[in-house]
């Protein structure tokens, strides 16, 4: 029964994560399947391309949201009901199981978005000073480069490396370089682009 209880976690975690903010976003607003507009990814960036600012942003505060959320409420909540001996690796769990809603979501036919943000909230949730660091390594690449992609990659590749000078847990380290790993992947057709200098930059200053 108690495992039971916590495989429900799991699933509860993936089904928030599998939330497609941007394409409700999309369909509300614009009434548009923002998979056939911009780069046709489910996620902030392009919907700040496609629908405008202000969506954009709510669309990156929610998808965060949702990884903090599962690390931070609905794990916690599963493990009241049913303790478990480690908890952060349940933890771990549970905000895996967001990532992987978020990038293959059952509501549409799973495919969805790259991850970055529900990540960034399930890294908040586990590790916040870990979190302001990677954050800060993001924001010089973006306001350097302009590129939000070049950015991601960057700062998903500096956030293991800082939990193994941190002596973070093993499981955090072991989660954030399979999460690198992730990012990077998911990333492939941007670093594509990247290299033909095909890749589009974003100017948050700029007026729309």
């Amino acid at each position: 029964m108690a495992t039971f209880i916590l495989f429900l976690g799991l699933l509860v975690a993936y089904l928030i994560g599998s939330i497609p903010t941007a394409y409700l976003f999309g369909r509300v607003l614009k009434g548009i399947d923002i998979r056939g507009y911009g780069s046709g990814n489910v996620g902030a960036t392009n919907t700040f391309r496609v629908i405008g600012r202000v969506p954009g942003l709510i669309v990156l505060a929610i998808d965060i949201a949702k990884g903090f959320l599962c690390v931070g409420y609905v794990a916690s909540f599963f493990m009241l009901v049913s303790p478990v001996a480690r908890p952060e690796l349940y933890r771990v769990l549970a905000g895996l199981a967001a990532i992987v809603g978020h990038n293959w979501t059952i509501f549409l036919r799973f495919k969805g978005g790259k991850g970055v943000a529900t990540s960034a909230g399930v890294i908040i949730g586990l590790i916040p000073g870990i979190f302001w660091l990677g954050f800060a390594a993001w924001a010089i690449v973006f306001l350097i480069t302009g590129y939000v992609s070049l950015a991601s990659i960057i700062a998903s590749i500096t956030v293991p490396v800082f939990t193994l000078i941190f002596n973070e847990p093993a499981e955090i380290i072991i989660f954030l370089s399979i999460l690198c790993i992730l990012i990077v992947y998911r990333h492939r057709s941007n670093i594509r682009r990247l290299k033909q200098g095909e890749e589009k930059r974003i100017n948050l200053f700029k007026k729309r």
